[in-house]
């Protein structure tokens, strides 16, 4: 293992590895470091690798010899919405279809490696609250590991999500208010010893399996990474992920100095992130009232939004608000035109790149990967077909 401490994301104290943490003293997420001067690594070595999440075993936080807490974390594939692309006169944009991973989300690998490490340390009760995905994730994770399991959602969590994570055996609460607002609860019985704290960011953890988009990324592209990626943004673990495992990936040689820019997608019905982006604050205000059909970015307040701010701006990426019509009509563009059902997420980032491209943020020809978070069958869709009597139908009318 190349673990040699943990480090306060804001001041840069350190913290002894191998041991269970939540957020550091200054209330801020801790982050893995490695000493990378000893990983050798190469190319070659990797392809000959199975492609999974755990061919990254050098840039991963699990003691070498220790088994994942695993359900089959494949690598996604990459998928060119080439009818999208050429109605918008553009090169045609990039999905990277997390959807295919274990309980259809890409949760699966910050809840993998989360639970792994806290099986590893001792833990035997996990809770988190949920918009949805995470819940399941968690719960199926925890169910393998022999973990009790404790998750508590908003009451507009999408019911399939909810009767998910109950199907794995966790105890689900459905509650009024906000994400944050349920993670209150969670951190005040985590306080008190009743469980281990697996919130977004608050165990220094699931950033190392989101991490490993960005190294997939960077071998599914030849090892030349794009100009734009369009990342889905509520607590943002994933794009923060990505941008240090850019600097990783360059320090072991893999990669040269090249990075893509960063593009923070939030719906408009829930923005803080994009309202600080453009106010040039470095971090955000809860936003009130949040709303929109797109769950997974519902996130009112993040812990680590000073981190996604961080990387937007070091990146020379933007953050970008979308309106629900937009997430709506990007969702029936992609089925209908390429046959890719987003999830509403994904639907957002779809509508943040062509609203990228009308604004001249992105050009016409730069290739740009766009994060589809989940399964687009797992969410509710509109009723758009037709009822008849088989006695009634004529294929010559059809």
């Amino acid at each position: 293992m190349f673990v040699t401490h943990l480090e306060c994301s804001a001041t840069s104290e350190t913290y002894e590895a191998g041991r269970l943490h939540n957020l550091s003293a200054a209330g801020k997420p801790l982050l893995v470091r490695y000493d990378l001067d000893r990983v050798s690594l190469t190319r070659e070595e990797l392809a000959a690798r199975p492609s999974d999440m755990w061919k990254w075993r050098e840039l991963l936080p699990l003691p070498k010899g220790v088994a994942p807490v695993s359900l089959g974390e494949t690598e996604t594939p990459l998928i060119g919405l080439e009818r999208i692309g050429a109605s918008a006169g553009a090169r045609a944009p990039i999905v990277k279809d997390e959807g295919r991973l274990p309980t259809g989300s890409f949760k699966a690998r910050g809840l993998a490696m989360a639970v792994s490490m806290a099986r590893h340390l001792g833990v035997t009760r996990i809770a988190l609250p949920t918009n949805g995905n995470a819940g399941a994730a968690l719960a199926a994770y925890g169910a393998r590991a022999g973990m009790e399991t404790l998750v508590i959602c908003p009451a507009e969590t999408p019911a399939i999500n909810v009767e998910e994570t109950a199907a794995y055996g966790a105890v689900v609460i459905v509650a009024d208010g906000q994400i944050d607002e349920c993670g209150r609860i969670i951190g005040e019985g985590a306080e008190q010893g009743r469980w281990f704290d697996c919130s977004t960011l608050k165990e220094p953890y699931r950033i190392e399996g989101k991490k490993v988009m960005g190294l997939e990324l960077a071998e599914q592209l030849d090892w030349e990474l794009p100009d734009v990626i369009f990342y889905p943004t509520g607590g943002g673990t994933g794009l923060i992920g990505m941008w240090k495992a850019f600097g990783e990936l360059e320090a072991i040689g893999l990669i040269g100095p090249k990075r893509p820019r960063l593009i923070a997608v939030q719906a408009a019905g829930c923005a803080p992130v994009v309202r600080a982006f453009e106010a040039g604050a470095d971090s955000s205000e809860r936003w009130e009232g949040a709303a929109t059909m797109a769950t997974g970015i519902r996130v009112p307040k993040a812990i680590g939004d000073f981190l996604i701010l961080r990387a937007v701006r070091e990146s020379g990426g933007a953050a970008i608000a979308v309106e629900e019509i937009d997430i709506a009509s990007a969702i029936i563009d992609a089925a209908r035109e390429d046959g890719f059902l987003l999830c509403p997420e994904g639907g957002a980032v779809l509508a943040a790149w062509h609203k990228a491209l009308e604004n001249g943020l992105v050009g016409r020809q730069e290739r740009c990967v766009l994060f589809n978070c989940a399964n687009g069958n797992k969410y509710p869709l509109a009723g758009q077909s037709r009822r008849a009597r088989l006695a009634d139908l004529d294929p010559a009318t059809l």
